[in-house]
């Protein structure tokens, strides 16, 4: 077994062992991938302010995210299709996260359904939906999130149309995958995730299948999500989302003050900074640029999380110097899903937490919860002095 010191290791493995169709769906972005690219790189334009004879002892990265305690500031984001990195993934997920004490989102477009996930955790988890036309779909996705004892919902808002990932097109990646003989071949070479793949029944969109109008089967999932997303999202739309949902509330998808601000109004308990880990719109601000201009806007009237970008521990401090009070990880946990399973989820877990505990420490810092600005070095005009 390779000794894993980083994110990064993790992904080598995963490139390995999941087939190439799956491995391309997680990392990539939309037509240049400019987007996707700076989510990660803008980070390293932040320093690290080094502090010496500081007390380090007794640390704790124990925080909290919409009022419920959390181990680290650092979430399991939603990611569709996770049951096909890694057989029963999102269930396999759910429970690392659990474990370790951060909460596990569990997207719309999961392989294991809500109440497979339900039924193999024992703490609630969060579920994420999109804005979809149908309100009947809608309310009974939020009503099953309630019986299955989620305790927080998230809304994605930045999906009314989907960005053109060329690697998708041209490995055939869809709703259902199109196989062709090369990505039947390249499978072939992937024996521990096929295996697994045979020995599991969740091989399809549990939440949608059965579920969906006129989705009765594999074969009528195309046709339902040409046609499922809104295009015509407006807030007044969202706000009738937010009666769906009496719960604590999430909106991932903001990227401009200007959006922040208008999520104030529709009764939203925190906001994510997020574009889509660079999945939508190439050529956007990252989501730490971004991050900035849309704490002064709204940071001290509603919660703002970040996500995109975040590869290691120290990016989280980052992100939570900023103002943040949360992150969260995608590629990151699927990394570890696809290499180990389980345990690599968790793997991935020790990696940001040890990075992040110990980059706390280093900055003169015991308890998270007193990170602020001052232990960063950000470049002028770091959010930019655009025109």
């Amino acid at each position: 077994m390779p000794v894993i010191t980083t994110i990064e290791d993790l992904r080598r493995i995963y490139k390995r062992r999941v087939p190439k169709m799956f491995y391309d769906y997680a990392e990539s972005g939309s037509w240049t991938e400019q987007t996707f690219r700076a989510n990660t790189s803008d980070f390293s334009d932040i320093l690290l302010r080094q502090r010496i004879a500081v007390d380090m002892s007794n640390r704790t990265t124990a925080s909290r995210m919409i009022g419920q305690d959390v181990s680290m500031p650092v979430a399991l984001a939603p990611v569709g299709l996770t049951g096909m990195q890694h057989a029963d993934g999102e269930i396999k997920a759910a429970r690392a996260a659990e474990k370790f004490g951060v909460p596990f989102t569990l997207s719309t477009m999961s392989i294991c359904s809500i109440e497979d996930v339900a039924e193999h955790t024992t703490k609630p988890f969060w579920f994420q939906v999109y804005t979809l036309k149908d309100d009947d779909f809608m309310q009974r996705l939020f009503d099953r999130a309630k019986a299955a004892n989620c305790s927080a919902a998230v809304i994605t808002v930045d999906l009314q149309v989907l960005g053109q990932r060329h690697k998708d097109l041209k490995n055939g990646l869809s709703a259902p995958p199109k196989l062709t003989p090369q990505s039947i071949a390249n499978m072939m070479t992937k024996v521990h995730w096929g295996l697994g793949m045979l020995g599991t029944k969740r091989r399809f969109f549990g939440n949608i299948v059965g579920h969906a109008k006129g989705v009765s089967d594999p074969s009528s999932l195309s046709s339902w999500t040409a046609e499922a997303f809104d295009e015509a999202l407006d807030w007044d739309r969202i706000r009738q989302f937010r009666k769906m949902w009496d719960g604590p509330l999430i909106i991932k998808g903001i990227i401009d003050a200007r959006d922040a601000r208008e999520a104030l109004n529709v009764g939203a308990d925190a906001i994510i900074v997020s574009n889509h880990g660079g999945r939508q719109l190439d050529g956007a601000l990252s989501a730490i640029r971004a991050l900035p201009e849309i704490m002064d806007a709204v940071g001290d009237k509603i919660e703002v999380h970040l996500d995109s970008g975040i590869r290691s521990g120290q990016d989280v401090l980052k992100a939570i110097a900023m103002g943040a009070k949360g992150t969260y990880i995608g590629r990151a946990f699927v990394y570890g899903l696809g290499a180990m399973g389980e345990a690599g989820v968790t793997k991935a877990l020790e990696v940001i937490h040890k990075e992040l505990d110990v980059s706390m420490a280093f900055c003169g810092h015991r308890d998270i919860a007193d990170v602020t600005r001052d232990i960063l070095m950000i470049p002028k005009n770091f959010s930019g002095d655009w025109q």
